[in-house]
């Protein structure tokens, strides 16, 4: 889906994936940026178990709060970064944020699959990957794209770190792991690992 992206005084057009993974029954949302009616066509009536953040650039939650209000989920965030989470989303005086915080090696289970939670800090501090054993996938929001490692030209972000995190914690999966990525096209690990070098 397609909308804006905006840090450091800057503002770009960006085409943002969102990916929902589950069962017939129930799913997660994996980053929520631009329109809540838009992912609710993709959820199409499922029970969503939580909104599961990658990282917290305004075009990834831009619309996480009001999305949980529609499907009564909570939202997941690693507090690393709570810093970019509240450019986008001030805290209120109930002192609003996101829900559950997300840590390193967490499992969030829907639909029979396993989510690991991958802490891959980098492109943003709390960045974090989600790996599936069962479906031979990571979704890796902009940590990792076709190409090589997501951007780090901006605040909040580091360019050794993020190769470090790639190296140390997606390199370590197979290399015919499908990488979901958040925006642009999929790629495998074994693909990126040339990549890198």
């Amino acid at each position: 889906m397609s909308g804006t992206f905006s840090l450091d005084g800057e503002t770009h057009e960006v085409d943002n994936n969102v990916w929902v993974v589950g069962d017939d029954e129930q799913c997660v949302v994996v980053d929520a940026p631009h329109d809540v009616d838009a992912i609710l066509e993709v959820v199409a009536g499922r029970t969503v178990k939580a909104i599961v953040c990658t990282h917290a650039h305004d075009d990834h939650v831009r619309v996480a709060p009001a999305l949980r209000e529609r499907v009564t989920a909570p939202i997941l965030l690693h507090p690393d970064d709570r810093p970019l989470w509240e450019l986008t989303h001030p805290q209120d005086e109930r002192g609003h944020l996101w829900d559950v915080d997300l840590e390193d090696g967490q499992t969030i289970t829907v639909g029979g699959a396993a989510i690991t939670v991958l802490h891959t800090p980098g492109h943003a501090p709390g960045a974090v990957c989600l790996y599936v054993h069962d479906l031979g996938c990571v979704f890796t929001g902009d940590t990792l794209f076709q190409g090589g490692p997501g951007a780090t030209g901006r605040s909040f972000s580091d360019e050794d770190v993020i190769k470090e995190s790639i190296r140390e914690k997606l390199f370590a999966l197979p290399d015919e792991t499908v990488v979901h990525t958040g925006h642009g096209d999929d790629t495998t690990i074994g693909a990126e690992r040339v990549n890198l070098g």
